[in-house]
């Protein structure tokens, strides 16, 4: 089954571009507690699954909500008002859903999934009370899973709008949208979405189209509908194949003249976010100085700190990627 949706004048000028931490965390969400391997996120899926089940989250509120196919409430997934968003900003449209919308989408989930676990129908009963505590599980679910990977993803993400934005500009937007993915097409002012169950049409749909870069929502695309906001369609990004790789760190001499040896040594462990402990054996560096030098360096806005549990992981910041990426060359 294929869904249409024509597009007006008005609405190709309303289509845009932009990046959203939660189409990270529903489809995230749904690999890892899928039990299912993955060719591309492997790395991921063994460092960040141990952390999510030890945190109990593979059995909360987003266990019910996100379910392992199908259906997923589309309040959790609300319209970026600009280009790039972030999580609080987005968790706060979440805690603001209106109690008639965060019913009618449980109601479409009790349907689709035959009933609703114990803490999700204390959701539909008193919304305005139990939606923030499903923000604070989403908000420890992405300190835990991914935050200290945030860096990498963003630049996969960043990439893919660039990329796309200079398609636009060189060939216009219907060769953007027929290049987007296999099941998108478009012909005749008409966009086509052959993996779409539901009907689609601008009579049930906003003005204008939200296109969403998403690593990790898996080989389809993904599309919510809720007028007045503009649909949105979560597509694979493009580069997702070497999101994971190793990245090997070579000519950093010019680094370390400006930031100390010991500090270049540890921004190039940090391919992978790891803790005191874990750098400590890896450099052979004294836990003490490792400590001392990873302060400096998050003072200095190249690496960032997330608690996963009682241990602390450090992460690269899109600044010392940039740095190690200039002195490789």
């Amino acid at each position: 089954m294929s869904a249409k949706l024509a597009f007006s004048a008005g609405d190709l000028a309303r289509m845009r571009f932009a990046v959203s931490p939660m189409w990270e965390v529903g489809p995230s969400f749904r690999l890892l507690c899928s039990g299912a391997a993955h060719a591309i996120h492997r790395p991921w899926i063994e460092q960040v699954r141990p952390r999510v089940a030890a945190a109990g989250l593979d059995r909360g509120r987003l266990a019910e909500l996100i379910p392992p196919s199908g259906y997923v409430p589309d309040f959790l997934n609300p319209a970026p008002t600009g280009p790039t968003s972030t999580l609080a900003a987005e968790l706060a449209e979440i805690v603001a859903t209106p109690v008639a919308s965060v019913r009618r989408d449980l109601d479409r989930l009790r349907h689709e999934r035959g009933g609703l676990g114990p803490r999700t129908e204390a959701l539909y009963a008193d919304p305005r009370a139990r939606l923030a505590r499903v923000a604070e599980e989403i908000e420890t679910y992405w300190e835990l899973a991914l935050a200290p990977y945030w860096a990498r993803i963003r630049a996969v993400l960043d990439a893919d709008v660039f990329h796309r934005a200079r398609q636009v500009a060189e060939r216009g937007a219907g060769r953007l949208l027929n290049e987007l993915h296999p099941s998108v097409s478009w012909d005749d002012d008409t966009l086509r979405l052959g993996r779409r169950e539901r009907a689609l049409s601008r009579r049930t749909a906003g003005a204008g189209l939200l296109l969403i870069p998403s690593v990790f929502t898996g080989p389809d695309p993904f599309t919510r509908v809720t007028p007045p906001e503009p649909p949105q369609l979560a597509y694979p990004a493009r580069g997702i194949g070497g999101l994971w790789t190793p990245r090997p760190v070579t000519g950093t001499e010019a680094l370390a003249a400006v930031l100390g040896r010991s500090r270049t040594l540890l921004l190039s462990e940090l391919d992978t976010p790891a803790s005191t402990t874990e750098l400590a054996r890896r450099t052979g560096l004294s836990a003490a100085a490792v400590s001392q030098q990873l302060t400096a360096l998050r003072d200095a806005g190249l690496v960032t700190a997330h608690r996963a549990g009682r241990v602390v992981l450090y992460a690269r910041t899109t600044i010392a990627e940039s740095f190690l990426t200039a002195t490789s060359r």
